[in-house]
């Protein structure tokens, strides 16, 4: 078991409001409040003598910004955020950074595709309508004509969870490393839950800051969205997840973006592996009773009836049942025909 490992097996609760908790030498633990049943996300402060480098910030909402207020306030010697990187572009991560740098930090770091990418979905959150494109996906899905009808109430979301973003900053690539809060980090990339999502791991301390790319009660949610239609993300993470198990060693400590520091990273790789392939083969037994929609196959995939009352939960449901079925066509199992209103029904080849 790892120095740092140790440690954090006395720590019995999590951080409150404002709290920042010493998890490994110069490694702090804060939560930023979001809202819904996964109400908080992990945030990671790495001290150096002049200040802290942080690890992802919360979504832009009066909540996040309040506990931001009162963590600021309780900052150690009077220090303050030097640095802040962002693991990917999903609001709850990348939602504060323009916020913290006009707060005071002085650098802003992100991966190029997350960087450019992110900024094409806020100018796309600005559009006066849905576009015509995105409606033709939601059609292609199997939506219903009030659940279109309700994506135009989301549709500019995005946007307004992320606060202005810096116009410059300094890039994350594979395999750098960086000395932050007196360890050594390396760069290591993942895909599939977003394009190109930073995760650093510090070899000598044994520790691993994972974002989303591994969470230890959750599947990360990996989906084909309307930018993208055609996409495969699902091979993307699951080849991420088994390029992580041969880049990462088991007795790591991951600090992850949601839920509780953990132990045993190759067993909830092997588990969420596991978990995919059996999602696999329940929509290969479904769609070999008849062809269907992606609406259709929540049950299935999910194990539970969702509705678009619930927009947000609706909205990933249909970009990851999509995403296993784009895998599925990839591999040749699956493919569909469309209907003359322009819905996609998918069946075994």
């Amino acid at each position: 078991m790892s120095e740092a490992a140790a440690k954090v097996q006395g720590v019995r609760y999590s951080p409150g409001q404002a709290e920042m908790l010493e998890v490994a030498p110069n490694v702090y633990w804060a939560r930023i409040p979001l809202a819904g049943k996964l109400n908080h996300i992990n945030v990671w402060l790495l001290r150096d003598a002049d200040g802290f480098t942080l690890i992802d910030t919360g979504m832009n909402t009066p909540e996040a910004r309040d506990a931001w207020r009162a963590l600021l306030a309780e900052m150690p010697d009077g220090m303050r955020i030097k640095r802040v990187i962002v693991t990917h572009l999903h609001p709850d991560h990348v939602g504060l950074a323009g916020w913290l740098m006009e707060s005071g930090a002085e650098e802003f770091w992100m991966t190029r595709t997350e960087y450019h990418t992110c900024q094409t979905m806020i100018s796309h959150a600005e559009d006066d309508q849905t576009p015509d494109d995105f409606r033709e996906f939601q059609i292609a899905a199997g939506w219903s004509d009030d659940a279109i009808e309700g994506y135009l109430n989301h549709y500019p979301n995005y946007g307004k969870r992320i606060y202005r973003l810096p116009r410059s900053y300094r890039r994350l690539e594979a395999g750098q490393c960086h000395q932050f809060g007196g360890h050594e980090w390396k760069v290591i990339i993942g895909s599939g839950h977003s394009p190109e999502h930073a995760c650093l791991y510090s070899e000598k301390s044994g520790l691993f800051i994972s974002g989303d790319q591994v969470l230890p009660g959750i599947s990360s949610n990996v989906s084909v969205t309307p930018l993208e239609p055609n996409a495969n993300p699902m091979e993307d993470w699951l080849a991420s997840l088994r390029k992580l198990k041969n880049e990462v060693p088991d007795d790591v400590l991951v600090l992850p973006a949601h839920q509780r520091c953990f132990e045993g990273l190759h067993a909830r790789i092997d588990s969420l592996l596991h978990s995919q392939e059996e999602a696999f083969n329940r929509l290969r037994d479904a769609l070999s009773e008849g062809p269907k929609r992606v609406v259709d196959l929540f049950e299935v995939i999910f194990g539970r009836h969702i509705n678009h009352d619930n927009f947000m939960i609706f909205n990933l449901a249909t970009g990851e049942a999509l995403a296993c079925l784009n895998y599925l066509i990839s591999e040749g199992a699956v493919e569909f025909s469309v209907d003359s209103r322009g819905a996609h029904w998918y069946g075994l080849r």
